[in-house]
C-alpha cells in the first residue's frame, strides 16, 4: 500500500467547489493582489484568534524579518532561537542585521527549553523567539516571565501549529507578536507561499503593514523604506475558505496521532510526548529510533513517504559555521537529530494507512 507523506487531495476535494468558486471569482473581478479577500481573511484570523491585527503578507520568513524590523531591532542586536527549527526562524534575524544566538531544546518536545536561555542573555539581547514546532506549544509561561525580567521582545514562530493551545490560549496570542506560515502544507495552507504577522500592539501593527507595502499606508505615502511582501489575493480567497475547516482538520490530525501512538506503543521507538498544558495539532509527527536507516530503506520499498525534520542542528548548518559552534554545545538537539523521521501526517488519513506504516515499523 502506497502513503503519501501529505496529501492535499484529500482534504481539497470536501471544498472543492468552494475553493472553485473563489478562484473563480478573483479571475474573473482580475483581483489578484490586496482587496476584499484580503482584508476579510485579515479580519477572520484575527477574529479566530481574537485578536485586534492580523497583517497579511508574502510568506512566514517574511512575517519574522518584518516584525524584527517592525520592533526596530538589527544590528548590533542579539535575537534568542531554539538550536532546532528550520533556518528561516534565524534567517530573519541574520537578514536584519542581527544575531541569532541559539539554545538547546527539550528531548521529548523538541520545542526551546527554557531553562537554558537566561544563560545565553547578554547586554545586547533583544528578544526571543520561540518556535512551536510540530505543532507542539513552547514552555510560554517561562519564557514569558524571562522576558519580563529582561525586557525582551516575545516573537512567537506558529508556521506550525495553527490552532494549537497552551493553557487553553491559542499560540500566536501569548507573546508581543507572532508569525504565521500558510506554505501549503501547514496546518493552514495556501495555494502558494503566504504568511501573516498578528498582534495587540496597534503600532507594530501599523509599522509591520507599512513596511510591507514599500513603506507606504496609502499610495504613495512613503514615510519610511519597506519591502514588497503582500499576500496574493487568490491565496487569501483559499486561506478563507480553509480557516473555516482548521478545527476539523486539526482534530482529524489529533485522531491519526493517537492511532500511532497506541499501535507503537510498547515498540522501542520513542513516541511524540505532549505536555499536560498543551494542544498539540500534529503538524508532523516525528518519532525517534536508533534504526533509522533500515526504516528509511523499508519505507522506500513500500512506497511510505517520510521527512527528517530536521537532519543538523541550526547552529551546525554550514550557513553558520564562522561561529565555530560544536555538537557539544548542543548536546539535546545534536543527539536527537541522528534518530528522528517524520511519518505521513495529514487530515482524513484512514485508518489502514497508519496501520500499515506502524507495521512496516514493527516488522524492523
Amino acid at each position: 500500500m502506497k502513503v503519501d507523506f501529505g496529501n492535499l487531495k484529500r482534504q481539497h476535494q470536501r471544498i472543492e467547489n468552494e475553493l472553485n468558486q473563489v478562484v473563480k471569482d478573483c479571475i474573473d473581478n482580475t483581483s489578484f493582489i490586496g482587496g476584499a479577500y484580503v482584508k476579510n481573511f485579515e479580519k477572520d484570523f484575527a477574529s479566530f484568534l481574537d485578536l485586534s491585527n492580523c497583517v497579511a503578507c508574502a510568506n512566514g520568513t517574511d512575517s519574522i524579518e518584518i516584525l524584527l524590523k517592525s520592533f526596530n531591532i538589527g544590528p548590533n542586536d542579539e535575537v534568542i532561537v531554539p538550536a532546532h527549527s528550520w533556518i528561516s526562524t534565524s534567517e530573519a534575524v541574520s537578514s536584519n542585521g542581527a544575531k541569532p544566538v541559539f539554545v538547546d531544546t527539550l528531548p521529548d518536545r523538541y520545542t526551546i527549553d527554557a531553562t537554558k536561555i537566561e544563560e545565553k542573555i547578554t547586554s545586547k539581547t533583544k528578544a526571543i523567539i520561540p518556535v512551536h514546532i510540530y505543532g507542539h506549544p513552547a514552555e510560554m509561561d517561562e519564557i514569558m516571565s524571562i522576558a519580563k525580567k529582561h525586557n525582551l521582545i516575545v516573537i512567537e514562530d506558529c508556521a506550525q501549529a495553527h490552532g494549537a493551545l497552551y493553557k487553553g490560549k491559542k499560540i500566536g496570542t501569548i507573546g508581543d507578536a507572532a508569525s504565521f506560515s500558510f506554505y501549503p502544507g501547514k496546518n493552514l495552507g495556501a495555494f502558494g507561499d503566504a504568511g501573516c504577522m498578528v498582534t495587540n500592539n496597534d503600532k507594530i501593527a501599523e509599522t509591520a503593514r507599512r513596511i510591507a507595502n514599500h513603506g507606504q499606508a496609502k499610495k504613495h505615502d512613503h514615510k519610511i523604506e519597506g519591502r514588497n511582501s503582500r499576500m496574493d489575493t487568490i491565496n487569501a480567497a483559499v486561506l478563507g475558505v480553509k480557516l473555516k475547516q482548521l478545527d476539523a482538520t486539526n482534530t482529524s490530525r489529533i485522531e491519526s496521532a493517537a492511532i500511532y501512538t497506541d499501535l507503537l506503543s510498547g515498540t522501542n521507538v520513542i513516541l511524540p510526548q505532549v505536555s499536560e498544558n498543551a494542544k498539540h495539532v500534529f503538524h508532523l509527527y516525528v518519532i525517534q529510533t536508533e534504526n533509522r536507516p533500515a526504516l528509511i530503506e523499508a519505507f522506500n520499498k513500500e512506497e511510505i513517504g517520510y521527512g527528517i525534520h530536521y537532519p543538523t542542528t541550526l547552529p551546525l548548518l554550514e550557513a553558520y559555521k564562522a561561529s565555530n559552534y560544536s555538537a557539544s554545545d548542543f548536546p539535546v538537539a545534536t543527539a536527537y537529530t541522528e534518530n528522528i523521521i517524520s511519518l505521513p501526517m495529514f487530515p482524513y488519513m484512514k485508518r489502514e494507512e497508519i496501520e500499515h506504516v506502524c507495521n512496516v515499523i514493527k516488522s524492523i
